[in-house]
């Protein structure tokens, strides 16, 4: 196939204005928004970008994540393609393509875009250079490019590759069919207050520098910090100080509330909810989402304390005998859309695959990066900043 002969030498290069319509976002103060399912994009190259997530705003364009780009053009520079309609936080770029986009020709563009993060930092940012900006792409006979070559190599070179999670989130196949059949009505004027006290051992956990993680080594335990996303979790390695099957809170922001399954460590500022009764995945889902719409009540100068997790209260739904229904709760997150894909999985399996995932992109990086090194001839790109000039050799 000719995905195995990259030869750059017939490629062409392409403003980037040429391929996209290129938006700015709008300005967001991400501790005013309420938490939803919608990411928001900002100026960070880890977690895909992603700086929080939110309701529907009114106020803001929603991008439609299979024909759009997000690009963090200010320090950081990095782009990304979502799995979920995004919000683009304050003066990030957001790249809707003009050509019919497809998932796998936006991850090839993205890659490319990548390799050209050696000409920016905090001090040259790319925004006031994004009409400069260009890269080069494999083209058809006619000189336009070959959107069905980068389809095809992403799909035939790179998925294949990936283990058979990874590939059911890249084909979208997902089941969208609840666990139980059964439609559940929510009627919370039954519902009872229960004092966090009498359902939870509230304790804090063993703050653990991450330069001391480091020592350790990258490996199979979350590493839990007061971050609003991903779960919590910033990074995976080979020591735990905290058991599993929790809830945290981070008690430095907002209260963001996460469930732990497995054995963890954890920064400074994160506080542990010990369940004193018989918690799975489903109760803890139930239990995180009432907890996390609480975040109102919490600010830098609000901290959610363990005196005022200790001194709060949930509604819950109740057993006619007065006590929490954790039967109802469980089989309310079985009867919603996709609980099937709630599932127990091996321990450590996310992670490994996560792992495999990362390598494998990196694997494609390095491969592109060879093949268009060995044909590409010297040019000079000449930038002015106004105070200096810089000739960039590629």
């Amino acid at each position: 196939m000719r995905m195995n002969n990259m030869d750059t030498n017939t490629w062409k290069w392409f403003y980037l204005d040429q391929l996209f319509s290129i938006d700015t976002g709008k300005d967001l103060i991400y501790s005013e928004l309420s938490p939803g399912e919608y990411p928001v994009i900002g100026h960070k190259a880890e977690n895909n970008g992603v700086t929080t997530t939110t309701q529907y705003l009114a106020t803001h364009k929603l991008y439609d994540y299979t024909k759009t780009i997000s690009l963090a053009d200010r320090g950081n520079f990095y782009a990304s393609v979502q799995t979920h309609d995004f919000y683009v936080g304050t003066r990030v770029k957001a790249l809707v393509a003009k050509f019919e986009a497809k998932i796998e020709t936006l991850l090839y563009i993205c890659v490319l875009i990548n390799k050209e993060q050696y000409r920016f930092s905090y001090g040259r940012n790319c925004c006031d250079r994004i009409s400069e900006f260009k890269i080069k792409l494999p083209v058809t006979p006619e000189g336009t490019p070959d959107w069905k070559y980068m389809e095809d190599f992403v799909k035939d070179q790179i998925i294949p590759q990936l283990p058979k999670k990874a590939q059911r989130v890249w084909l979208q196949k997902y089941d969208t069919k609840p666990q139980l059949q059964e439609k559940i009505k929510l009627n919370t004027q039954d519902w009872k207050w229960f004092n966090y006290t009498d359902l939870f051992m509230i304790s804090g956990s063993k703050t653990t520098p991450i330069e001391e993680l480091e020592t350790y080594g990258k490996g199979k335990y979350p590493y839990v910090t007061t971050q609003a996303v991903n779960n919590g979790v910033e990074g995976y390695y080979n020591y735990c100080t905290e058991k599993g099957g929790v809830l945290t809170v981070d008690s430095a922001v907002l209260g963001f509330c996460s469930y732990q399954e497995n054995d963890f460590s954890a920064s400074d500022h994160v506080e542990v909810l010990t369940p004193l009764f018989e918690m799975n995945r489903y109760i803890a889902i139930f239990l995180v989402t009432l907890i996390n719409k609480e975040q109102y009540r919490y600010s830098y100068g609000r901290k959610c304390s363990q005196i005022k997790l200790r001194n709060s209260k949930i509604k819950l739904p109740a057993t006619p005998s007065g006590e929490p229904d954790w039967k109802f709760m469980e089989n309310y997150i079985k009867s919603l859309p996709f609980s099937r894909n709630i599932e127990p999985s091996k321990p450590n399996e996310v992670v490994d695959e996560l792992m495999e995932v990362k390598k494998e992109v990196i694997k494609m990086r390095q491969a592109m990066e060879a093949q268009q090194s060995a044909h590409l001839t010297v040019h000079i790109d000449t930038y002015n900043d106004n105070s200096k000039t810089y000739n960039v050799e590629k």
